[in-house]
């Protein structure tokens, strides 16, 4: 590990240039991935993350860099065993597979059992470590937090147990408020993962360290420090209360504190998330103290 980089932080940004709002293109991500890969906070950055339907003959000459990536399933489960087979044979290591299971509303059950099926087939197509303490799990199940959410979790759980490497992943934000968790229902999400000692990854809104309004969308945004914050709350035992107060907690100082106790551990729980900008995430770390670093390195 980076000494600039504490061993709590590893590996927590996913690198998503190519998904909205950034939406770069394929060769520019790869380009930057590249440079991420070689400065001094590498530690903190996990696979590039490329969309399934991105996966075609005349994009794979873009990938082929010596790096591995995340796969997500924006096509449908039914197509990723063809984009991990192109994927495959150009010799690009997968490091994670992520698909929605299920719209709002919708019966998750059917999707999450397709999943399942893939993930416990062994479709891997040479799989690398991650990150320090990674836990046994390399396939995501999004899973919308509306109905029928405490059996998947539940069915996600069994799974693991059952030596399946799967885990879960939630939508923390988008295009819409409804997307956007209020600070009990993620702290709800969190305790009952904690509680089925079940790994998750968050995707969308999470730009920043600390919750904030967003003055375009009027959207109010939860921070990345305030999730590891909770989540180091919850792993330590507190409840859906306690931690909800601090995925609420605007106060810089508070959200730091329990972090910079816990930074020569690994991470409990929260497998990370994925951001546009992999700069963005790390200019708040810097400032806030928790990474020891700058650009100019």
């Amino acid at each position: 590990m980076s000494t600039q980089v504490p061993r709590l932080l590893a590996g927590l940004v996913d690198d998503a240039a190519v998904f909205p709002p950034g939406s770069a293109s394929l060769p520019d991500a790869v380009t930057a991935h590249r440079e991420h890969r070689a400065a001094w906070y590498a530690d903190l950055v996990g696979p590039l993350l490329v969309p399934a339907s991105a996966v075609a003959d005349d994009a794979l000459t873009d990938l082929t860099e010596g790096f591995p990536v995340g796969l997500i399933g924006d096509t449908g489960i039914a197509r990723l065993p063809a984009a991990l087979a192109r994927l495959a044979a150009a010799g690009i290591v997968v490091r994670q597979v992520e698909a929605a299971v299920a719209r709002r509303g919708e019966d998750p059950q059917p999707g999450l059992a397709e999943l399942l099926r893939l993930a416990g087939a062994g479709a891997d197509p040479g799989r690398e470590p991650t990150r320090p303490g990674e836990p046994a799990g390399y396939w995501y199940a999004e899973l919308p937090l509306t109905f029928g959410l405490t059996a998947a979790l539940d069915t996600l759980a069994g799974a693991r147990a059952a030596g399946v490497p799967i885990a879960a992943k939630f939508r923390t934000g988008g295009l819409a408020a409804e997307l956007f968790p209020t600070p009990v229902e993620l702290a709800a999400v969190i305790c009952a993962c904690r509680d089925r000692d079940l790994p998750f990854k968050l995707t969308a809104g999470l730009h920043h360290a600390v919750r904030h309004l967003d003055p375009e969308t009027g959207f109010t945004h939860h921070g990345f420090g305030n999730v590891l914050a909770a989540t180091l709350a919850a792993a330590a035992g507190a409840e859906v209360d306690a931690v909800a107060v601090l995925l609420a907690d605007t106060d810089a100082v508070r959200l730091v504190e329990p972090a910079r106790a816990a930074r020569d551990t690994d991470r409990p729980l929260w497998i990370g998330f994925g951001s546009c900008s992999v700069r963005e995430p790390l200019t708040d770390l810097i400032r806030l103290g928790l990474v020891n670093g700058g650009f100019d390195r």
